[in-house]
């Protein structure tokens, strides 16, 4: 990714009347911004890996007998290369997908570090069963399990559903014991508006599971089809009831293929009142080309190396754009801006950019994964790499806008 592409990205930014100004500052803090943005990339890159990974084995449980499979290398800076191996198995109502982590010794081979086995069942036509489990390895190198999540999720007459969802660690004996539940019922009280009522149970004092947490959330689709949509959440006060820590409202809007979204986020206070913390606005595009733009501006009361005032800042802009070339290579561009940590008034200024490309070939697709961040030069350097090769086009695909929140 060179500089004119990130030029025209600027450009952009700037013809939507957002504006953005270059600022320069002293070697120190670009030192101490570097190692904070470094931090941040790695953890986007793992958080969007895993995410991807998860959505593309869901979205193959419509075929009835499917497999792929998928390879990434990473180069992280001085860091060991890691790689992934990703593969996906359906037969009739059973599905299996699998990651494998493995990191590379001092020798220069490979080894496993982490291993995730994903299992999904259909019951029947209404109920589908989940397994999760997560390994890892021991001081002698062997697979140990670290963690199973079971979830069963039921499909009731005129779509209403209920989820029960159950998290288990292997004690000192390696026998599994339960940490947490989830109880999850959705319900459509009128054709236009869905609940959702989530219960979280955690170990208790006494002994067993108590609920430690709830969550109500209310969508409604109005006219032009706007949907609203409320969540709050709950928690105990410690008195034996239940009081409102968090209010979440959001509001979209779809016109033809553009769509905008406005997202507010209110909670408690130290004396007990809620306040909104962050709102951000997110505008969605598509040209008659095919091209798709996505801006994301979040304001926050939260500003990184500063004391808050108690009203809201612009922390954070982020641009992405996704265009499929005439032979069929889709790129998508994320770019991020944010002021300098400790100066809230500062100009945005861009700290991360990363650029995925997608080529698909006879035998399947290659992808390339590349995250640049700014240096103590003030360069944008690359950072990190990422090589995946796949027999399934599908299996690497990069959307625009990340999937939808987990309940």
């Amino acid at each position: 990714m060179g500089p004119t592409n990130i030029s025209e990205l600027d450009g952009y930014v700037r013809s939507t009347g957002v504006g953005h100004q270059s600022s320069t500052r002293s070697r120190t803090s670009r030192i101490a911004r570097l190692s904070q943005i470094i931090l941040l990339a790695i953890g986007i890159y793992f958080c969007s890996s895993l995410a991807l990974w998860a959505q593309t084995s869901d979205s193959q449980t419509g075929d009835a007998n499917t497999s792929w499979t998928a390879t990434t290398e990473s180069q992280n800076g001085n860091v060991n290369p890691t790689r992934t191996v990703e593969s996906h198995t359906q037969s009739g109502n059973r599905t299996l997908d699998k990651q494998s982590v493995e990191h590379r010794r001092d020798d220069g081979q490979f080894e496993p570090y982490q291993d995730i086995e994903k299992e999904t069942v259909r019951l029947d036509a209404t109920s589908v069963r989940t397994t999760t489990r997560t390994f890892g390895r021991d001081a002698n190198g062997a697979k140990t399990l670290v963690q199973v999540t079971e979830e069963e999720k039921h499909t009731l007459p005129g779509g209403d559903s209920s989820v029960v969802r159950a998290i288990s660690n292997p004690d000192g004996n390696g026998n599994l014991q339960l940490i947490q539940r989830q109880i999850e019922e959705t319900k459509r009280t009128s054709e236009n508006v869905e609940e959702t009522k989530t219960t979280m149970l955690l170990p208790s004092a006494n002994g067993g599971l108590a609920p430690a947490m709830k969550v109500q959330e209310r969508r409604q689709r109005g006219v032009n089809d706007a949907v609203e949509s409320q969540k709050t959440t709950l928690v105990p006060d410690g008195a034996g009831n239940w009081q409102v820590s968090e209010i979440q409202q959001s509001i979209t809007r779809q016109e033809s293929k553009d769509r905008s979204t406005e997202e507010r986020i209110s909670r408690r206070n130290s004396e007990g009142k809620l306040g909104e913390v962050s709102h951000s606005l997110s505008n969605e595009s598509e040209n008659a080309s095919g091209e798709k733009r996505n801006t994301v501006e979040t304001y926050s009361v939260d500003v990184p190396g500063s004391v808050g005032d108690g009203s809201l800042h612009l922390v954070e802009r982020a641009f992405t754009a996704q265009r499929t070339s005439s032979t069929g290579q889709q790129t998508t561009e994320h770019l991020v801006e944010r002021p300098v940590p400790g100066d809230p008034g500062s100009s945005l200024q861009v700290t991360i950019l990363t650029t995925d490309t997608v080529r698909p070939d006879p035998s399947g697709a290659q992808a390339t994964r590349t995250v640049q961040a700014r240096d103590v030069n003030g360069n944008l350097g690359v950072i990190l790499v990422d090589t995946t090769k796949s027999d399934n086009i599908p299996a690497i695909q990069v959307q625009i806008a990340p999937s939808e929140k987990q309940k």
